[in-house]
């Protein structure tokens, strides 16, 4: 006895026939015009590191390494208070 297929199970096979010819494609559409120069960083970190943007976003780093690890200096200073009692204390 044969087992025929529904026209459901033939357009779920074609679509997903399509998918992963589609997904596997995608790189050759990225690639097929590329050239080396396509993927050499150099100029854009050149542009990057010779004009002024970065400075900005430099200090705004600064500043938050500053005041992440004074925030955590007090809480490691707060825990300390409520976990010890000073000498003579609940006697």
């Amino acid at each position: 006895m044969s087992h025929t297929h529904s026209l459901a199970e033939w357009a779920a096979f074609l679509s997903l026939g399509i998918a992963v010819h589609a997904s596997f494609s995608v790189f050759w559409f990225l690639l097929v015009d590329a050239h080396r120069s396509d993927f050499d960083p150099r100029p854009w970190l050149a542009r990057v590191l010779g004009s002024e943007a970065l400075y900005p976003l430099l200090r705004e780093w600064d500043t938050a390494r500053h005041a992440s690890r004074e925030a955590l200096r007090d809480a490691a200073a707060l825990l300390l208070l409520l976990t010890t009692s000073p000498k003579g204390a609940l006697r």
